[in-house]
């Protein structure tokens, strides 16, 4: 799944809610991919191994290919992407990772596509309806595929839509039996944001370790 797709508001309201996968598909990429910014609060729910995780911020996303991950809950931590470098910092710790955006393994990477130019059927083979999964809010629509990137450590990947042709919900669920579930809220579409919030400054006396972390 590419780093990470999609949105000016098309009418959508004043058109029908399309219910066939292929105008789902079309609708979210034609929401997402006239966007150039995007603001959301985010959760993150991590199951697996036994224990489940709760986390929470803000995200914003920036054309082309930047990303800042803002934890504030239980503990603040930072994800943050300028196009070129991904930097991982916890705040008080000393050290930051740092791995080039071609080789990032990481599954926030993926949520990238939010403002890209690709297509949802494109990045999800056999997209098709979940029935069997019940969404977060009532009129909203899941959809499940199989990532066409990313498939050593991602199995399924289910997605949850609006009527308004917004991604509600992410699940991630990983080869290892684990789920990486990500819900948005308050989605503002085309504010201004500096490309000042998507670069690291280094503090001082913090060590850069290059290589890929856990998400």
């Amino acid at each position: 799944m590419n780093l990470r797709c999609i949105a000016t508001l098309f009418l959508v309201t004043s058109l029908p809610y399309p219910t066939d996968v292929h105008s789902l598909a079309s609708a979210v990429d034609h929401r997402y991919n006239h966007l150039q910014t995007l603001k959301a609060d985010f959760t993150e729910i991590y199951r697996g191994a036994g224990m489940e995780r709760t986390e929470s911020g803000t995200l914003w996303l920036k054309k082309p290919g930047k990303m800042r991950w803002q934890y504030r809950s239980p503990r603040e931590k930072l994800f943050v992407s300028d196009g070129q470098f991904a930097w991982f910092y916890v705040p008080g710790e000393p050290q930051v990772r740092r791995t080039p955006v071609r080789q990032l393994d990481d599954l926030r990477s993926p949520l990238a596509f939010l403002l890209g130019k690709t297509k949802l059927e494109k990045e999800l083979s056999g997209l098709s309806p979940a029935p069997d999964i019940a969404p977060r809010t009532a009129g909203n629509v899941v959809l499940r595929g199989v990532p066409r990137a990313m498939g050593d450590q991602v199995n399924l990947v289910l997605i949850e839509i609006t009527p308004a042709s917004w991604i509600d919900r992410i699940i991630l669920e990983g080869a290892d039996g684990s789920t990486t579930e990500f819900r948005f809220q308050g989605q503002t579409e085309d504010g201004k944001i500096n490309d000042q919030s998507f670069r690291f400054a280094v503090p001082p006396g913090v060590e850069v370790i290059d290589g890929n972390f856990a998400p």
